[in-house]
């Protein structure tokens, strides 16, 4: 189970509105469904929790580019909503899909064989470890993505069990997030 919530922060406070994902496919998605909920381009939060196993947070400040903090990568990585949230950017690699090719077994030309087994055993066995590495257990992200609004990276990298109602509670949001449990 998850649960899903928008937080647009508009004149008169917090807003709340339950959000499905079923037809977000990527973060830029993620991005267009936030910035929908606030017409004025103001802040608005998506905040995901699958099962307190992990939690994630987007910020969207109108066109800029979302801020991303992940609790656990590793779980998230399970997670077919979290692994929208882990973009190459948040992990550090490069976007291309090398660690795919890489995985996949050619059946290289003889010029490319010896060069392959080469590249397999220096790189592939890297890439093999740098793919562990790329998904950590534990947080990933910008800690600092609720900084003004009053919840520290301290407090953030903290939080678990219920993230979300922490989190919105910090806000002064928890009354409206409950509306929409």
């Amino acid at each position: 189970m998850y649960f899903a919530a928008l937080l647009a922060r508009t004149e008169d406070g917090w807003e709340a509105s339950d959000t499905e994902l079923d037809d977000v496919e990527t973060l830029s998605d993620l991005a267009d469904l936030a910035r929908e909920a606030s017409p004025d381009e103001d802040t608005v939060l998506v905040l995901i929790e699958q099962e307190d196993a992990w939690f994630g947070v987007v910020r969207v400040d109108g066109e800029e580019d979302p801020r991303i903090y992940v609790s656990d990568a590793a779980a998230a990585a399970r997670s077919s909503y979290g692994e929208i949230l882990l973009t190459d950017e948040l992990l550090g690699r490069d976007p291309g899909d090398d660690d795919d090719l890489d995985a996949l077994d050619l059946d290289g030309t003889e010029d490319g064989e010896s060069d392959d087994e080469d590249e397999d055993g220096a790189e592939g066995g890297g890439g093999a470890a740098g793919s562990a590495e790329a998904v950590p257990h534990g947080p990933v992200g910008d800690a600092e993505v609720l900084d003004d609004l009053g919840v520290s990276e301290k407090e953030l990298r903290s939080m678990s069990g219920d993230a979300v109602g922490e989190i919105a509670e910090a806000l002064g949001a928890s009354d409206v997030l409950e509306t929409v449990r």
